[in-house]
């Protein structure tokens, strides 16, 4: 005798399917509400994973808003290579604004000691009050950093780009307030609640293509800090510091001069999701020295207007 086949489809998500259900929909609420959004791309993997669910969002239109990237000057080229493969698919207009421009218009100070990352703050408010932006689309996650955890879904910044991690709205039952006065932005997350294994997981799942650095290779690095960097003009060794060749990785990509790689031998997105599973320092803690100052070094940034 044979069983009757069942009379409803099972329409349970998976949990990757729920985290892109609610991307989609903090992507479209932010398009419908804001008058003039833009999305923040730095070509890592969280941007990229970004640009795709934004695709999902607007299919089969094009994306109403521009992608923008602040360029510090000393990008990695892989993942510039990466980006604008992106924007090119997608047809997207990509707004720059570069750091170095910045430096050179006296937007912003180079001092000689200040990192680039650091003055990525003042080029991107400066950017913001440019091109009249009312909302960026950031790839900030909460298991990424303990700043980050603080930060609602759409995170309020005043009249001087600035953040109160104690003046942000209530979020209940998934309802957000984009109400801004003259002068005032938001920043919109729509990886809140991903985490670093969730977005490899979708990048195995949708196939999408990331920089080449993020998989294991051979890369002529020296040790600082606990980190291995890059060998560039842009970085050189200080005495001490010697050149050598390794198998490694980038966990997170930024600023060449201030991005560690790791030593892996991780080379497709089945190996890396087994090596971060077993994690216990996340990509930021583990590689990027710029969050290594203080205990608070990105909390200081996100309250003068960082990402």
């Amino acid at each position: 005798m044979t069983t009757a086949p069942p009379t409803h489809a099972d329409y349970q998500l998976s949990q990757l399917e729920q985290l892109e259900a609610e991307s989609i929909h903090i992507f479209r609420e932010a398009a419908a509400e804001f008058e003039k959004p833009a999305l923040m791309c730095s070509g890592g993997k969280d941007s990229i994973v970004m640009l795709r669910l934004a695709e999902k969002a607007f299919y089969p239109a094009k994306l109403p808003f521009p992608v923008l990237q602040i360029d510090t000057g000393f990008d990695f080229p892989e993942v510039l290579a990466a980006r604008d493969n992106w924007v090119q698919r997608l047809g997207a207009r990509l707004v720059v604004a570069s750091v170095e421009e910045a430096i050179s218009n006296g937007i912003v100070v180079d001092d000689g000691k200040t990192s680039r990352n650091r003055l990525q703050i003042g080029t991107l408010l400066n950017a913001v009050e440019v091109h009249g932006f009312t909302a960026l689309f950031g790839g900030g996650r909460r298991d990424e950093e303990k700043a980050r955890a603080k930060e609602r879904v759409y995170s309020h910044r005043d009249d001087f780009g600035q953040w109160d991690p104690k003046n942000q709205r209530p979020e209940l039952w998934s309802l957000y307030n984009g109400k801004l006065h003259g002068g005032e932005h938001m920043r919109v997350f729509p990886l809140s609640n991903w985490t670093e294994l969730d977005i490899w997981h979708y990048i195995g799942r949708e196939q999408i293509e990331i920089p080449s650095i993020y998989f294991a290779h051979s890369r002529r690095v020296f040790r600082r800090d606990g980190m291995w960097f890059t060998e560039s003009d842009f970085n050189p060794c200080k005495p001490g510091e010697e050149v050598v060749e390794k198998i490694v990785r980038f966990r997170t990509v930024g600023d060449l001069t201030l991005t560690g790689a790791v030593e892996s031998d991780a080379d497709t997105i089945s190996k890396i999701i087994d090596e971060i599973a077993v994690a216990r320092v996340t990509e930021r803690g583990a590689t990027r020295g710029d969050d290594r100052f203080s205990e608070a070094a990105m909390e200081d940034r996100k309250k003068e207007g960082y990402f």
